[in-house]
């Protein structure tokens, strides 16, 4: 079983994180500039076995793609003409940002470690990707018990 990449695009930098060989847990990489972001996904695949790479898909409040998506749109193009045989899917990514501030903020990082560039991004792909396993973990535990309804209804 591959890992589980995550993408949180940004203009200027791009955090990314991976799963466990398992699939239990993600952890953070290195922020990525942008510009370099589609090297350092093709490295990775070409030495780490990746099966879903999840892409953070900005909404606004209302749930319409945000402005954002501008941005978001052709990389992904280019990523699936890079890597034709990955499986990409989008993960919500609506407040992603605001809990990582928040989680540095409890975990006692100090003003100046909040205000590197990089770590906040790397937290909302921890988080994007942490939004992903817990989706699909609920998808694998609700098809058995509607399988079941079904037959419990039927008989």
């Amino acid at each position: 079983m591959g890992r589980i990449m995550a993408i949180d695009y940004g203009k200027k930098r791009c955090g990314v994180a991976v799963t466990d060989t398992l699939r239990i847990s993600a952890n953070g990489l290195p922020t990525q500039r942008t510009c370099d972001l589609l090297g350092f996904i093709k490295e990775y695949c070409s030495r780490e076995p990746v099966d879903v790479i999840v892409v953070g898909e900005p909404k606004d409040m209302h749930g319409n793609p945000s402005e954002s998506m501008k941005y978001i749109k052709p990389f992904l193009q280019r990523l699936r003409k890079e890597l034709p045989d990955m499986r990409i899917e989008m993960q919500d990514e609506r407040f992603t940002s605001t809990i990582a501030h928040r989680e540095m903020l409890a975990g006692g990082f100090t003003k100046k470690q909040r205000a590197e560039k990089g770590r906040a991004d790397e937290m909302a792909a921890v988080l994007i990707l942490t939004s992903y396993l817990e989706r699909a973990k609920q998808q694998v535990e609700n098809a058995p018990n509607s399988r079941l309804k079904m037959r419990q209804t039927a008989g």
